[in-house]
């Protein structure tokens, strides 16, 4: 009878936890998601952008994902540049959310290219998947550039958090790519989910992230480490810029450092923003971020 009971008490706490977990991994990839309305007045009104970007002629562009779904982004040429930038936004967010980044790079000659990912914006796809299956669509925009503006051009990516987890793992895998930056990025995905956990829920049960993997695995074609930039940077020989803010309670600042550390090939640099959130290094000193960005392309002679 008490092993009955015992078992029976197995049984359930173990229904429960796959029931928790569940939960954890539709919340991932499911994530809430910001409008274009929002990313207009709480990105290029507040930032003082709007008759800058609205002065910028734009091609709305739609390209068909490798898993069949449309990718909706924007192309904003410069003359007749050899020199472009693909800009992939975070997680929740959509393109509002990249305008940031154009003058940087448009005002050094860069034409520029911009789009929501899969479940973000107007883009198709039915999940998120932290990366994993957004690097190929990434790849496909790149696809597109290169056919548009010829296979001799410069072409870097930038990524903002998940966006600069793309930009890795997509590195990792075309070597037609000169240079990365990416701002904010986690390095693993295991370690950021435990720490949200903790900071979001209060939960610190190591198990439950072992289940959700399993099951992210199972549901969704992917898992932690699939998806997780430290696993793949030694692969990338490229000059890659890393940015963070060391006030980034969403992505841990450490991070920054695992990613840097682990970058044993090619050229590695590192601008910690001071007094700068998740996501903010730019909006924190936009002259500073300019003149990282300027110094960094003169280094790698893309400028």
């Amino acid at each position: 009878m008490i092993a009955f009971i015992i078992i029976s008490l197995i049984i359930i706490i173990l229904f429960l936890l796959i029931g928790y977990a569940n939960k954890l991994c539709k919340i991932v990839v499911y994530p809430k998601k910001k409008s274009y309305e929002d990313g207009y007045e709480n990105q290029i009104k507040k930032l003082n952008l709007e008759d800058f970007y609205n002065s910028l002629k734009k091609e709305e562009i739609t390209l068909k994902s490798d898993y069949g779904y449309d990718i909706k982004g924007i192309f904003i040429p410069n003359s007749n540049s050899n020199k472009c930038i693909i800009l992939c936004h975070g997680i929740t967010v959509n393109i509002n959310y990249s305008v940031k980044y154009i003058k940087p790079f448009y005002n050094r000659g860069f034409s520029i290219f911009m789009y929501d990912h899969r479940n973000h914006g107007l883009s198709g796809g039915d999940y998120t998947s932290m990366g994993y299956f957004e690097k190929f669509d990434l790849k496909t925009c790149a696809n597109y550039i290169f056919n548009k503006l010829g296979d001799d051009i410069s072409l870097g990516v930038l990524g903002e958090s998940m966006g600069a987890a793309t930009v890795l793992q997509y590195c990792s895998i075309d070597k037609r790519i000169d240079f990365c930056i990416e701002d904010c990025g986690y390095s693993d995905v295991f370690d950021l989910f435990r720490h949200r956990l903790k900071e979001d829920y209060k939960i610190n049960f190591i198990p439950l992230l072992y289940i959700a993997d399993i099951l992210m695995k199972f549901k969704y074609s992917w898992n932690y480490k699939s998806a997780s930039p430290i696993t793949f940077i030694k692969d990338i020989d490229i000059p890659i810029l890393f940015i963070h803010g060391d006030k980034d309670d969403y992505v841990p600042t450490y991070m920054v450092y695992d990613l840097f550390n682990s970058k044993t090939t090619g050229i590695r640099d590192i601008y910690i923003a001071k007094d700068a959130k998740h996501a903010d290094a730019l909006i924190s000193n936009p002259n500073k971020y300019d003149a990282v960005i300027g110094s960094f392309l003169d280094k790698i002679r893309i400028s």
